[in-house]
């Protein structure tokens, strides 16, 4: 574990390899799962502001749920997270022409409709973030669903921690993004060093 500011961090984050590889997972982890997308408390407000802008790209089943329990909900956990259409996809998804599940909040970010780009759960993901009283502990979730992309990241050497560099940076600010930047280099450093001393 690696600790920056309150933050306890997973090695795995700075060690393991991940690149999102849609034409493979099909966006599986927008429709697996038991509950919706975990929510910070302001992020409820900003669904209940938003969803009059993205209505239309939300399939007529996604809207009648909205319509009859509201733009979220409180899971069995007692956690608020994105409503679930017949406990499998996020009301907030569509499927395109290739049938990949895709985000209907960021499709209407990307045409300048909202400001609000998407939970910063999903955002963040594979990283899971647990808040106690007095740390936040961020850890690297394994989902079967997402092996495409550790195969893909492990093929492009893209480590967990860089292929998030915007939601990072979006949750924590740059220069926590850029510490994370000085802990590879040196973990790296550590990696050669011992590699140097076993030959």
């Amino acid at each position: 574990m690696v600790q920056i500011d309150d933050k306890i961090i997973s090695l795995d984050i700075f060690e393991k390899h991940f690149v999102c590889d849609l034409p493979h997972c099909l966006g599986s982890c927008c429709v697996e799962g038991e509950s919706g997308a975990p929510l910070e408390d302001d992020e409820t407000e900003i669904l209940d502001k938003i969803f009059p802008l993205i209505r239309h790209l939300l399939s007529p089943e996604a809207i009648d749920i909205i319509e009859k329990n509201g733009t979220w909900e409180v899971d069995a956990d007692g956690d608020k997270v994105t409503p679930i259409i017949r406990g499998r996809e996020c009301v907030y998804t569509y499927f395109d022409q290739d049938g990949v599940c895709r985000c209907a909040i960021e499709k209407a970010h990307r045409e300048g409709l909202i400001d609000f780009k998407k939970p910063i759960s999903c955002h963040l993901y594979p990283i899971r973030v647990d808040k106690y009283e007095n740390y936040e502990a961020l850890n690297y979730h394994v989902w079967p669903v997402c092996n495409p992309a550790r195969e893909l990241g492990e093929k492009l050497g893209v480590p967990v921690f860089r292929f998030l560099k915007e939601p990072i940076i979006r949750k924590y600010g740059k220069r926590f993004y850029d510490e994370m930047e000085d802990v590879y280099k040196h973990l790296e450093k550590q990696k050669a060093n011992q590699g140097n001393k076993h030959e």
